[in-house]
């Protein structure tokens, strides 16, 4: 079954093939979330299966919503979806636009909504080995310092969120 996403088209909102949006590089819309506990994120390796960044390292949870889907019902059914997580209501950041090359020829140009949530590490997280290969809990500081050190394992989104970002997904309180 072919999933459809909210992507803009001729500056119209309508849903389209995830697929033929990412060739065509169109503006769509997205969530992501940052679960955090103090100072660490919560990170998935992104299943060996998908079809872009394969094996790479991103935030706790990405996605698209469905079609008319509020952004904070999709955060939370994707972090059920992905990892099993449930029974958390993140806090809305901030809204944020970027556009970065994925390879194989796919392009995202996401307009995204982020979310964050504070979990302690001891959080049940059951990953769903179609969309998580692993995760892991690192430190702010650790974690800007791989990303500097060895850039191409970490998602293009997440090196853009880091560099841009940051002091909103990482701030306290909500």
């Amino acid at each position: 079954m072919a999933h459809e996403v909210p992507a803009w088209v001729d500056g119209r909102l309508m849903p389209m093939d995830k697929l033929e949006v990412h060739r065509r590089g169109l503006r769509h819309k997205a969530v992501s979330v940052f679960v955090l506990s103090g100072d660490k994120v919560l990170l998935q390796q992104r299943a060996a299966g998908k079809y872009h960044t394969p094996g790479l390292w991103a935030n706790t949870c990405c996605t698209h919503p469905l079609w008319d889907e509020a952004p904070e019902d999709c955060a939370v059914r994707r972090l059920d979806e992905e990892l099993g997580i449930t029974g958390v209501t993140p806090v809305w950041r901030q809204q944020v636009e970027y556009r970065a090359d994925v390879g194989g020829g796919l392009t995202e140009h996401e307009v995204v909504e982020i979310f964050s949530l504070s979990a302690p590490e001891t959080l049940a997280v059951t990953p769903n080995p179609e969309e998580v290969q692993a995760v892991a809990w690192v430190a702010r500081a650790d974690l800007e310092a791989q990303v500097a050190a060895t850039p191409a394992r970490f998602t293009p989104w997440l090196r853009i969120y880091l560099r841009d970002h940051a002091e909103a997904i990482f701030a306290t309180g909500g």
